[in-house]
């Protein structure tokens, strides 16, 4: 999308901090086995607004706080938490909504197993200009080699052990 190296760093970190509000998610619902009930899913639309407000007061990080509220809006207006329609959709939340739609469908979940990349792609192309902002999508699809290439390569940090004072 012809974006610089510092946007792109900071969209990670937007990315890593997108979905923040569900820690204000009951853990019986985001982890539930079956389909969610009308109330569920309520439930589960509130985090974009939960998200923003844990994030709302650290200054250093404003820049994220349009994605983590804007990541679930649809290109055609249908998604929310506020129904914004095409390119009144921030950018960052534009672009967030193609990646987390592609690792959500492709990822295990407690309900079902992941898609194949074959079936990702064919519901992503088939929502561009809908669901999904087109132009994201086919940047999504052009930058697709690098991404199997990271998923298949991925390996999680170890986190490094926290050395506690000893007493005194």
């Amino acid at each position: 999308m012809g974006l610089g190296e510092d946007y792109c760093e900071r969209l990670y970190l937007t990315g890593l901090l997108h979905d923040v509000g569900k820690i204000g998610v009951r853990d019986a619902v985001l982890s539930k086995p079956g389909a969610l009930t009308d109330e569920e899913f309520e439930e589960i639309k509130e985090h974009p607004d939960k998200g923003w407000a844990i994030l709302q007061d650290l200054n250093p990080l404003s820049y994220v706080l349009p994605s983590v509220l804007h990541h679930h809006e649809n290109y055609d207006g249908r998604g929310y938490p506020d129904n914004l329609a095409g390119e009144d959709i921030p950018l960052d939340g534009r672009i967030l909504a193609v990646a987390d739609a592609y690792d959500a469908m492709t990822s295990d979940r407690p309900y079902r197993s992941g898609m194949p990349h074959e079936k990702a792609e064919a519901i992503l192309r088939n929502g561009a200009g809908s669901q999904w902002d087109a132009e994201g999508i086919d940047a999504f699809f052009r930058a697709m080699p690098d991404i199997l290439h990271i998923k298949e390569t991925y390996a999680p940090r170890t986190p490094p052990q926290r050395k506690k004072p000893q007493s005194v």
